[in-house]
């Protein structure tokens, strides 16, 4: 262990302060990471971790502080790990995650946007309207524990309240262990997934055994104490089954459209539903869909900005990977009275070449929400189409990412296919996290 000081430049994607050593002749040496620290501080830190070209480290005392700094409105914030960033002031959350945008394009994908566009944001607490919570009974403390992992840590954070949840999630905490500790499942369940809908708060408990004598009327009598449905998944996430009340529906509201999207607590759903609302209307007007306009909505999902582009468009076609969302989507479109002018495909879009583009049609314009890993197959076969049958390039593609660098990765290979990236910016779906959301608008040429 060595203790130095250093002044931080920046912050890294897991929201750590990174500075410079000074070699001894006064040039910038390796790179180190400081826990805890922010750009603009100066900082006494202890180094845990050392490579040929980087250290890891902590903060043991802050010599200069930053005026982006504020005190954690969360008492658990230095030992549990759902959050990263409540130490910093939330504007600057957004301003340091537009930074790694602008960074990534840069670095990554070697463009620039001709504009930034004003970041997203909203409510910085209670806003999570899902999340996945860790069980742990702990034997020696003969206690449940419920909450998210410790940092850096394989541990259940010891944990009575969450400033991220939603209040009447979070005042369920200390309940849900009273509630597990009490069943004969106690050591049997290590997770619970939290969905919230419209006036539905469910709860999916991963069971590892049968339930056992007097479970069953705990867990109703705990649901209609707190208003909450509970499910149960005994394997993977195909198996979770509502369990009690039967009679409740989980669903979200995209109000704007006339949309009321029906869902499962263990579909995939936006976290922040304020957000999700301003980022779909946001990503329909940048794509300016006309009438007359078919347009793709690719890795659709269970249609979150399909059924709002069918309001708009002549023609929308969602493309998943998987028949079980494809065949959800469309059963969300009758719903919503949009069957006529909606279609499906399943698809494998990691591995979409021009030739399935091709066979696909003309889209007159095409959004793009692939998950983290990105669209660089689909990306690659635009560029393969401008090269045969540039004529079926959408003349405008909002491409909405969960991750910077994959979508500076894929902005890069899209101007090879003849787009210009016009607009580039910031959607702060995850407030006090390290977690990136953006959206960029392309434009042919």
């Amino acid at each position: 262990m060595q203790e130095n000081t250093i002044f931080i430049k920046s912050l890294d994607m897991d929201a750590r302060g990174v500075g410079h050593l000074e070699n001894e002749d006064g040039s910038q040496g390796k790179v180190v990471f400081v826990e805890g620290a922010l750009p603009g501080e100066t900082v006494k830190f202890t180094t845990f971790k050392k490579k040929k070209n980087w250290e890891m480290a902590r903060m043991d005392e802050l010599l200069h502080e930053s005026h982006m700094r504020v005190q954690p409105k969360c008492v658990h914030f230095e030992m549990c790990g759902g959050c990263s960033m409540q130490h910093l002031e939330p504007t600057a959350q957004v301003a340091i995650k537009q930074r790694v945008l602008e960074d990534n394009l840069q670095h990554i994908g070697k463009v620039r946007p001709l504009s930034v566009m004003r970041p997203m944001y909203g409510p910085t607490w209670g806003y999570r309207y899902r999340a996945r919570l860790s069980v742990r009974h702990v034997a020696k403390k003969n206690t449940v524990l419920v909450g998210f992992k410790e940092k850096k840590t394989i541990f259940v954070a010891d944990i009575q309240s969450c400033q991220i949840l939603p209040k009447h999630v979070s005042d369920l905490l200390l309940p849900l262990r009273a509630l597990i500790g009490s069943m004969t499942l106690f050591d049997q369940i290590p997770q619970i997934e939290v969905a919230i809908g419209e006036g539905v708060t469910a709860l999916v408990l991963r069971i590892m055994a049968p339930l056992g004598n007097g479970d069953d009327a705990k867990l109703k009598a705990f649901a209609d104490q707190h208003n909450v449905q509970f499910w149960l998944q005994t394997k993977g996430p195909e198996t979770a089954a509502p369990y009690y009340p039967l009679d409740q529906e989980l669903y979200y509201l995209l109000p704007e459209f006339g949309i009321k999207m029906p869902f499962k607590p263990v579909d995939f759903t936006q976290v922040n539903h304020y957000i999700n609302r301003v980022l779909v209307a946001k990503a329909l007007r940048l794509l300016e869909v006309q009438p007359e306009d078919r347009v793709a909505d690719l890795f659709c999902g269970l249609g979150n900005f399909t059924l709002p582009l069918a309001t708009q468009a002549r023609e929308v076609v969602g493309i998943e990977g998987a028949t079980s969302l494809t065949e959800r989507a469309l059963d969300n479109a009758k719903a919503n009275g949009l069957s006529d002018k909606t279609t499906f495909y399943t698809r494998n879009l990691f591995e979409v070449t021009a030739d399935h583009l091709i066979e696909l049609g003309k889209f007159d314009r095409m959004l793009i929400d692939p998950p983290r890993d990105g669209a660089m197959a689909l990306s690659e076969a635009l560029v393969a189409l401008s090269q045969t049958r540039a004529d079926l390039l959408p003349k405008r593609i909002v491409y909405v990412s969960c991750s910077p660098s994959t979508l500076a990765r894929d902005a890069g290979i899209l101007v090879n296919a003849g787009y210009v990236l016009d607009k580039a910016g910031v959607v702060n779906m995850f407030p006090h996290t390290s977690h990136v959301e953006s959206m960029g608008v392309f434009n042919l040429a």
